[in-house]
């Protein structure tokens, strides 16, 4: 594999971990947005917000990951994408911008409209973030942001791009869920396991159907994309998907909620890892090659090294920062903390 190759493959695996570390937090914020009015929905939010305190920020250091190699590794695609795209991308980063500015102000504000305003802004963006971001995957999978092409909806709002916006909503939506319920289940709140865990089936339930949907319409308007996802190591990862959604059902089912985290983020992570490798050997079908959008050699190689440096340096920091949130040492949170939080254990109940 040439250092180029390598560069491109980190770039899927960041992109994959943002996916799975970013797409929790925007799951968090769609179940904020459904949680109802203010009494129904207080505790659930209770939660939430012990949930995400911890490591909402530190998530977002993924995405900057991606953006430094985009634009270092591959600044063709990097000009390609955001030339063609830059209204949807342009709208999920105001969304970024929102979700973060609601989700830091709503818990000070005295005053109920201000909670409310700030927790509608926290809500909304966390579902038409992940919306734009995958309508511009779906316009990169499907070879529309082309290198030359001009701004245009045509770019981002096509069939591959509408359903990969659906899909990375409701992906999120049950990565949230997930994470919740074993939030939930450490806090022993148990109406909320419940709550959670319910949420979590229905979303994964849709997300298949979004699945099998995009599938098909990937086979008459990505073909390249669908030859790489029917055949070889594409094939490969969309099995490994497959399995962790069936392993991921059996454990909510039985209420293994701890488990089914690291099934549910193998199932987002292979997925994603699936578009990147079907769409080999080009990072734009089948307009731009990895080694056509590659930058010169000697960024390539010094790009790698503060990749690995990255990895040495930074990866035990956040696999620390994770275990710690996973096991409740950042964010004590108790049933009491919960009932004062939410009005009792029956204002989480359906």
């Amino acid at each position: 594999m040439t250092t180029a190759g390598v560069i491109a493959l980190v770039l899927l695996l960041a992109v994959a971990a943002y996916a799975c570390a970013g797409g929790t937090d925007y799951g968090a914020g769609f179940w904020d947005l459904t949680a109802g009015g203010a009494e129904r929905g207080k505790r659930p939010r209770w939660l939430i917000d012990h949930a995400m305190a911890p490591v909402w920020e530190v998530n977002n250091v993924w995405l900057i990951f991606v953006l430094v190699i985009m634009w270092t590794g591959f600044p063709v695609l990097f000009q390609t994408v955001f030339s063609s795209m830059w209204l949807p991308l342009a709208l999920a980063a105001v969304g970024m911008v929102l979700r973060g500015a609601g989700f830091a102000l709503r818990k000070p504000m005295k005053r109920v409209a201000g909670r409310r305003l700030y927790g509608a802004l926290f809500a909304v963006s966390s579902l038409l973030t992940p919306y734009f971001l995958g309508a511009a995957v779906g316009g990169v999978a499907s070879g529309r942001a082309a290198p030359g092409t001009v701004a245009s909806a045509h770019a981002w709002a096509n069939p591959t791009s509408f359903f990969f916006g659906l899909l990375t909503v409701t992906a999120t939506a049950f990565l949230g869920a997930v994470f919740l319920s074993c939030d939930a289940e450490r806090w022993d709140a148990p109406d909320l396991v419940g709550y959670f865990r319910r949420r979590a089936l229905a979303s994964l339930a849709v997300v298949v159907l979004l699945g099998a949907a995009a599938f098909l319409v990937v086979r008459g308007d990505a073909p390249h994309l669908w030859h790489g996802l029917t055949h070889g190591a594409g094939l490969v990862l969309v099995v490994v998907a497959v399995v962790c959604t069936v392993g991921t059902a059996v454990m909510l089912l039985r209420g293994h909620a701890r488990w089914s985290r690291f099934t549910a983020t193998g199932m987002v992570a292979a997925a994603v890892v699936a578009w990147g490798v079907a769409q080999r050997p080009y990072l734009i079908p089948t307009s731009l090659t990895v080694e056509e959008a590659a930058g010169a050699p000697s960024t390539l190689v010094w790009l790698l090294f503060v990749s690995l440096g990255a990895v040495v340096l930074v990866g035990p920091a956040l696999v620390l920062l994770y275990w710690l949130d996973t096991h409740g040492e950042l964010e004590s949170l108790t049933e009491s903390d919960l009932r004062q939080g939410g009005g009792g254990s029956a204002a989480g109940r359906d």
